[in-house]
């Protein structure tokens, strides 16, 4: 149902005038710490239920306004707060018009309509009840104790610093391997030849590990000695000429590196036990069997 209501946002989003569009993210922040009621201290003299509109005898309320707010895709949240409250407005009203066109009982609603807003109600309570557990502050305590169990389990593997030099067709790589060989700095050579990015580098590719490379190049690599030079190897970028720099064994990231990933993962964990925790105390009957899956796909009942 979310992402039924804001592709009708997107679709409905012509209100927002293309300059203010452009300009959002730069002058949005500002217009808006301008009008807050914090900023200025002057109490707000308005609620949930300030009526901001009214259509055909029908309230349109500031809480609607906001509601709809919340969820209008990111690229509109920065807009211009005037922009926003007259848009939206218009938007509610717009609706209402056309929603009364068709229904102005909601006991006469389209069965359609009233699925919807069951699935609606009961997914936007549930993103509460996620939300609130996704934002739980996590000690320090339990994210060290999940790093250490991290560092504890980590396997090192081999990571590999090379340099390379690519050129189009074999014979040139063959030709550039007899300046190497010859006695000339695989650096220098790089920064001549090489049409990679990283000739300004002198070919040097860094530190990766197994799987950032293609396979091509991966397997040429593995098998190669500290300071050996291999080659002609062909990938689907050219021809290569691959210089190994170096080897070593991956260390486990820092806490300070992972600490965000782990606290989300830890939120995640006493969200899914929550959820587990309701399933076990709730009576959960499922009788998709008796339908034919198949009736997932026949829309023609909502009708």
């Amino acid at each position: 149902m979310r992402n039924l209501l804001i592709a009708g946002l997107l679709a409905g989003a012509a209100f927002v005038p293309a300059a203010y569009a452009q300009d959002a993210e730069t002058t949005a922040p500002e217009a808006a710490a301008e009008s807050t009621p914090e900023s200025t201290g002057a109490a707000a003299e308005y609620d949930v239920d300030t009526v901001v509109a009214t259509v055909n005898g029908t309230d349109i309320t500031l809480g609607n306004v906001i509601a709809m707010r919340e969820r209008l895709p990111a690229q509109y949240q920065n807009l211009p707060d005037e922009t926003l409250m007259t848009g939206l407005i218009q938007q509610l009203a717009d609706q209402l018009v056309l929603a009364n066109s068709l229904s102005t009982d909601p006991d006469q609603d389209p069965v359609a309509v009233k699925l919807q807003l069951e699935n609606d109600r009961r997914a936007a309570l549930a993103n509460i009840v996620a939300e609130q557990y996704m934002s739980e502050p996590v000690s320090d305590e339990a994210i060290q104790t999940a790093y250490d169990a991290q560092v504890e389990a980590f396997q090192p593997r081999p990571e590999y610093d090379a340099s390379h030099i690519l050129v189009a067709t074999e014979e040139e790589a063959n030709a550039v391997l007899e300046e190497i060989n010859g006695g000339a700095d695989f650096a220098e050579v790089a920064k001549e030849k090489s049409t990679d990015g990283s000739a300004g580098q002198g070919g040097s590719l860094g530190w990766f590990g197994q799987g950032q490379m293609v396979p091509e190049f991966e397997t040429a690599v593995v098998g190669m000695e500290k300071g050996a030079v291999a080659g002609p190897i062909q990938t689907q970028f050219g021809w290569h000429l691959i210089k190994l720099n170096d080897t070593r064994e991956s260390a486990a990231p820092s806490l300070e590196e992972t600490r965000p990933q782990i606290e989300q993962q830890l939120r995640q964990e006493a969200f899914q036990g929550k959820l587990e925790t309701l399933r076990g105390e709730a009576e959960i009957e499922i009788k998709a069997g008796e339908v034919p899956a198949a009736a997932v796909r026949d829309a023609d009942l909502l009708n």
